[in-house]
């Protein structure tokens, strides 16, 4: 039997945080914190939003009106590519201490540098291993797209650790059928979705995937207002700092659409769940969508898993 589905049962926390959208070495150390402070709740498991290092641009628009780049947009980006991090920087360093002090397991939301384009991607955190992967968001929705990357099938890991096996997707990937499908082919137990989208129709997507996937789904979204920004910010939702941009609704499911936590629209906050990894094989018994339930006859997926370089060099 696969070690994942002989795990014992553990606590598990998602972290509804406000980023430091400006000061990622200063959001990390928050977010070191936070992990100190879950794992001191008993929590052996965490996720934490998107973009939680380097910041969510809320309401944004980076000067780009159709056909146009304003000089003030290049600034802003320029801005926002010097808050993104570098994974071999001290921001990492912080959260692997943080890690290997408490043992916890990590996946945090981070706006990675790479050379002159910046990605949306998710980290994991092993305590005993430090950082140990990463995943870069394939498909940046509307404006996200002006200013990250895409991912590509290189970074869609899944991770064999004492709690299962632990993947991530972030966001509006959650709504692309053949990517979860991708995930649950490597046989995701906890499925880690760190978001952006404080919708009130968030939660049924978080419910549906469990019920799909038979898996364990711990989102995470920030809780953040207007005043974690710099005054000068440019945002369509106004400048009273007062005003909510991000609102949380973090949660936590189990494999057969029950809420064990959340959604909580409330404040910055940490929600806990028991999780019986045993429950995954309770609920693929009458669906398993890679197994009994696929029909391989009539469906196939193909997944590229190759990184694609825009430059690749031979006869070196």
């Amino acid at each position: 039997m696969s070690a994942s589905f002989k795990a014992a049962p553990f606590k598990a926390a998602v972290i509804q945080a406000a980023s430091i959208p400006t000061d990622s070495l200063a959001a990390a150390e928050k977010a070191a914190g936070l992990i100190r402070k879950a794992a001191a709740g008993g929590a052996a498991l965490m996720v934490f939003p998107e973009a939680f290092l380097g910041g969510y641009p809320k309401g944004a628009s980076f000067g780009t009106p159709v056909g146009m780049r304003k000089p003030q947009g290049r600034e802003d980006f320029r801005a926002y590519h010097e808050a993104a991090i570098d994974l071999d920087g001290p921001e990492v360093d912080l959260l692997a201490e943080a890690t290997a002090e408490t043992g916890a397991f990590v996946v945090i939301g981070v706006i990675e540098r790479d050379g002159g384009t910046v990605y949306c991607t998710a980290l994991f955190f092993d305590g005993d291993k430090g950082l140990v992967g990463k995943h870069r968001k394939l498909m940046p929705t509307g404006a996200e797209r002006l200013i990250w990357g895409f991912g590509d099938g290189s970074t869609l890991p899944v991770f064999d650790t004492p709690f299962g096996k632990v993947g991530a997707v972030i966001c509006w990937e959650n709504y692309m059928p053949m990517m979860r499908m991708a995930m649950y082919d490597q046989g995701i137990s906890i499925y880690c979705a760190p978001t952006a989208d404080d919708r009130d129709a968030w939660p049924s997507t978080m419910q549906h995937i469990a019920l799909e996937g038979r898996c364990f789904v711990l989102s995470a979204c920030q809780h953040v207002t207007r005043g974690a920004y710099p005054a000068d910010y440019d945002c369509a939702l106004g400048d009273d700092p007062e005003t909510v941009l991000l609102r949380g609704g973090s949660m936590i499911v189990d494999p057969l659409g029950t809420v064990l936590a959340g959604p909580d629209y409330s404040a910055e906050t940490i929600l806990y769940a028991d999780i019986e990894p045993a429950q995954v094989v309770r609920g693929k018994y009458d669906f398993d969508v890679v197994g009994h339930y696929a029909r391989p006859d009539v469906f196939e997926l193909k997944v590229n898993v190759a990184p694609r370089r825009a430059v690749t060099r031979s006869g070196e």
